[in-house]
């Protein structure tokens, strides 16, 4: 113990004496610039305001040291210190500031230079970038642009108009397994509203047996679109056309029978219900095929009867 006492204490003298002779010296300096700015010969009212907020830390920081040391030469406890928290905080403030010291460091160091030698033609230091002007003014335009639509769409008649989109169902998150099932749930629902089902529901119903024109179970669909239809005729006074496609639906409404048929259950394959159908989008495969088929029948129609004109 006595030997690192007596190798500390003449490191201690040393340093002492540096410090005495170092606070001379900044006193000296800290007075001149002193009485130049109370002189009027140093302007301090247009200066950067984050080196004054940096260096008013920096003189905290110091009083706080030195209040600390002084504090341990008088052999007093550090524990429960306010020089330590501020000591900490004032540390932390310095810290943070370093990125915008770095970023200011240019501009700081051109102004500096400017002063002290002078503005030069040839200076290179003006060809480059300037911060101030690096901020972006298309915040102020665009208040400004806005403003002034706001005061055209004033000036407008204020009548809706809804927007140009079309609705669209998205489908993308199905898989093939969903849309199969989709389509079997569709086909049995289907089956069930067929003529059919629709037959046999009457016949072993409890309800009223019900006739109509034809003999044979009218769909309550069919009925109801009918219903429509006369009483729209007969309040305009008008005719209304049929469609091929209300009309096919119509004469097959009012079929004698659907046994010839009983396989099928309104266009619904008996084959697609129990799953052991072709698939493929969604869409059966004997569907793409009969409908592959009726174009070569239809083809082998026309030219049938391009023949037979011909004969005549």
């Amino acid at each position: 113990m006595e030997k690192v006492i007596n190798e500390d204490v003449p490191k201690a003298f040393g340093l002492f004496r540096d410090l005495v002779t170092n606070a001379s010296d900044l006193t000296s300096n800290v007075e001149a610039l002193t009485n130049k700015v109370k002189e009027g010969a140093i302007s301090t009212s247009q200066g950067l305001s984050f080196l004054e907020v940096k260096y008013q830390m920096l003189l905290s920081y110091l009083v706080n040291v030195t209040h600390l040391m002084v504090h341990k030469c008088q052999g007093g406890s550090l524990e429960g210190s306010q020089d330590v928290h501020r000591l900490v905080e004032i540390r932390t403030v310095l810290e943070k500031m370093k990125p915008i010291d770095s970023k200011l460091k240019y501009q700081i160091d051109k102004l500096i230079k400017t002063a002290n030698t002078g503005t030069a033609v040839n200076d290179p230091l003006r060809f480059r970038a300037n911060p101030d002007s690096l901020v972006s003014k298309l915040d102020e335009e665009d208040s400004d642009s806005g403003s002034n639509v706001d005061d055209d769409e004033e000036k407008k008649s204020k009548v809706y108009r809804p927007p140009k989109l079309a609705a669209v169902h998205y489908d993308g998150d199905q898989t093939q397994q969903s849309k199969l099932e989709q389509h079997m749930e569709k086909a049995k629902k289907k089956a069930l509203h067929s003529g059919v089902i629709q037959e046999l529901k009457a016949q072993y119903s409890e309800a009223p047996e019900e006739i109509a024109e034809g003999g044979s179970f009218r769909n309550t669909a069919m009925k109801r679109k009918e219903q429509e239809r006369e009483e729209y005729e007969e309040r305009n006074f008008v005719r209304l056309g049929m469609t091929k496609k209300e009309r096919t639906a119509l004469k097959q409404d009012k079929t004698m029978s659907h046994l010839n048929d009983i396989t099928k259950f309104g266009d619904v394959n008996y084959e697609a219900l129990s799953g052991k159908g072709g698939f493929e989008d969604g869409v059966p495969s004997k569907r793409r095929k009969s409908s592959g088929s009726a174009k070569k029948m239809k083809g082998k129609g026309k030219k049938k009867g391009k023949k037979r004109h011909s004969m005549h």
